[in-house]
């Protein structure tokens, strides 16, 4: 991806001002990594880096789970951080930054947890941002993320091959490829988890998209004719007008060797 592409996604999310009352899914899944990560052996006052913090659902879990310490909240969109900002407010410890996630990344090797819910989907190579986020990490440091796996928006993609059309949704990584990444520094395997969002037509379905900022297509993709995208639409809601997240848990440990 080039820059020109890094800086449509970050201008998609940025704009996308109804983001809170349209990402269930993903205030869902970002509560979820927070319980996992309010589970782990952190120090007591532990050094943290969230990468692709948007508005601040996963950074308001770590909070209200009572995790404190020096913080690094880190966003690829500045209208994104601002949000955060507004969402749990700065304080003594906790400092925001515009940061690229995958390439702007500091190798200090001194955070005690590098953390990211539903931002590592968009980068390039995420087996090559897990080596950087890794490498981030002091000595025994944790690194958990949430990433979507090739299963999300099937339904979506099925809707147009039954036309034998191609969608212009995202691709994203098979879970076999995520699961070979860094195996020797993974703890236990994947947790995937299909979540399940209802809508009540194809319309509402793309215009969620478009509200959480997810609605930039595939690089090179043609738009399709109306009349080919009533059909794609109208399949869809004969399929029932539902989508998959398929989301990918994946929990890493640098080596305290």
């Amino acid at each position: 991806m080039n820059a020109v592409e890094r800086d449509r996604i970050g201008a998609a999310f940025g704009s996308a001002r109804d983001y809170d009352r349209n990402a269930r899914v993903q205030h869902d899944v970002a509560r979820d990594l927070g319980a996992r990560i309010a589970a782990l052996d952190l120090p007591e006052n532990p050094r943290i880096l969230e990468i692709g913090c948007g508005t601040g659902f996963l950074t308001q879990a770590l909070i209200d789970a009572g995790i404190g310490g020096e913080w690094l909240v880190t966003d690829i969109a500045p209208a994104m951080i601002e949000r955060c900002k507004a969402r749990v407010g700065e304080g003594p410890g906790r400092r925001f930054a515009l940061m690229d996630g995958e390439y702007g990344l500091p190798d200090t090797g001194k955070y005690d947890l590098v953390c990211s819910s539903l931002a590592m989907q968009w980068f390039d190579d995420q087996g090559m941002g897990l080596a950087r986020m890794l490498r981030t990490l002091r000595p025994g440091g944790h690194c958990l993320f949430a990433t979507l796996g090739a299963g999300t928006f099937a339904q979506w993609r099925a809707a147009h091959e039954a036309h034998g059309l191609e969608a212009g949704t995202r691709r994203f990584a098979p879970v076999a490829e995520l699961a070979a990444m860094h195996i020797d520094a993974r703890v236990g395997d994947l947790v995937i988890q299909n979540r399940v969002e209802d809508h009540a037509d194809a319309l509402t379905f793309l215009r969620s998209l478009r509200a959480i900022g997810a609605g930039t297509p595939q690089p090179a993709h043609s738009p399709l004719g109306p009349a080919e995208m009533r059909q794609v639409m109208a399949r869809f809601e004969q399929q029932g007008a539902a989508v998959t997240y398929e989301v990918v848990i994946g929990h890493y440990r640098r080596s305290a060797a």
